[in-house]
């Protein structure tokens, strides 16, 4: 078998999570939304289901859907994008591994941001390619333009780049975008840019998509998620956006790893992003809320929480909260022995990775939050 998969271990979300349901445990590791969708999606999506095709959608995705993918961007960020720019994919994370397979060739190197989702350098491996950390340094998680250069090697290819960033919740700064954008021109690299939080800002903030950066549209591939916009991870509806050129070549790999999408599912993203804009600013807000019962509580109950302004994610500092354990250590106990399920940050890296920080999902119900801030208060006294 391949090596690359008998060596590797088992996703810390899936162990975090396996262990919350065999304890019976709070689950504030996996990252989904337990509330608040739009039922007219899901009206859209059953309708479809029995009056439209139920068959092979066409690999690149409903000429619909990819209408509505480019005049949602137009809307949004004034992007000019022709559906032809799109593909559509099961899901985000296999629109990162298509573009890395499109993108990337055996022997090549590919700059990752950490800590970082888990998914990108397996992927980058299986591409035949090695990846190269940068890691953020907490708790500003800041991108250096020394520490970016320092990486480049004559192998280097590309740079994955995480906007907003999971797990640490960060939104790049303008001139952070700049660093990136300067950087790809000047070295002339493809950016892989997972934005699939663009639309799940906290405190009113506004993101600008990096291939909007002079220079950046011909050499930007994106991954964008139905599930992140309209909170319904479980349907895997993700696209890229590209140059005409890069997203037919992007496609040519899809085409050999899902090949297309359930076309209900398609249809009823289709109407959602057509007829959703509504939507988003309640969406923002319930989050919003969200975010600060979960704050609130942990900070009462004795912990340093870094504030996101984006993504699901919180991180608690343990160090600064006073916890002399590393965050493998903590994570276990907090699961084993007092009722909740965090992921420990140093997951997210491979090269000296920070061991004094834990991630934890807040879109949640308040029960479920009230529960989980009930349980964290258990864990912080079992190294008190």
């Amino acid at each position: 078998m391949n090596p690359l998969y008998e060596t590797m271990d088992v996703s810390v979300f899936e162990r975090m999570s396996l262990a919350a349901a065999k304890l019976g445990a709070v689950n504030l590791g996996q990252g989904f939304p337990d509330f608040g969708w739009p039922n007219a999606i899901l009206d859209a999506a059953a309708e479809a289901l029995k009056s439209e095709s139920n068959q092979y959608a066409p690999s690149r995705g409903l000429p619909k859907l990819r209408e509505a993918i480019a005049s949602h961007y137009g809307r949004h960020y004034g992007e000019r994008l022709q559906p032809d720019q799109i593909c559509v994919t099961s899901g985000a994370t296999e629109a990162l591994g298509a573009m890395i397979l499109a993108a990337v060739e055996p022997g090549d190197e590919v700059i990752i941001f950490t800590p970082a989702y888990d998914s990108y350098a397996p992927m980058i491996r299986r591409a035949g390619a090695t990846p190269r950390e940068v890691a953020l340094t907490p708790p500003e998680w800041r991108i250096d333009a020394d520490a970016l250069e320092t990486a480049v090697t004559d192998r280097t290819k590309a740079v994955i780049f995480n906007n907003p960033h999971n797990p640490t919740g960060r939104l790049f700064a303008g001139d952070e975008l700049q660093i990136v954008a300067d950087f790809a021109n000047r070295h002339d690299f493809t950016v892989i840019s997972d934005e699939v939080w663009e639309h799940i800002l906290l405190h009113g903030d506004r993101f600008t998509p990096l291939a909007m950066l002079p220079g950046m549209a011909d050499r930007t591939l994106k991954a964008g998620s139905a599930g992140k916009i309209f909170s319904l991870t479980g349907w895997k509806v993700g696209w890229i956006v590209a140059s005409p050129a890069k997203a037919a070549i992007t496609a040519r790999a899809h085409q050999f790893l899902t090949f297309s999408t359930a076309p209900s599912l398609q249809s009823a993203v289709a109407y959602g992003l057509t007829e959703g804009d509504a939507w988003i600013e309640p969406m923002r807000g319930r989050f919003s809320r969200a975010l600060n019962r979960m704050s609130e509580g942990l900070r009462q109950a004795g912990y340093v929480v870094l504030e996101p302004a984006s993504t699901y994610f919180l991180c608690v500092d343990l160090e600064a909260s006073g916890i002399e354990v590393d965050d493998e250590t903590f994570a276990n106990a907090a699961v084993e022995r007092a009722g909740v399920a965090t992921i420990p940050v140093s997951a997210f890296a491979e090269d000296n990775p920070s061991r004094h920080l834990v991630r934890l999902c807040f879109a949640k119900r308040d029960e479920t939050i009230d529960a989980g801030v009930q349980a964290m208060a258990r864990a912080r006294e079992l190294f008190a």
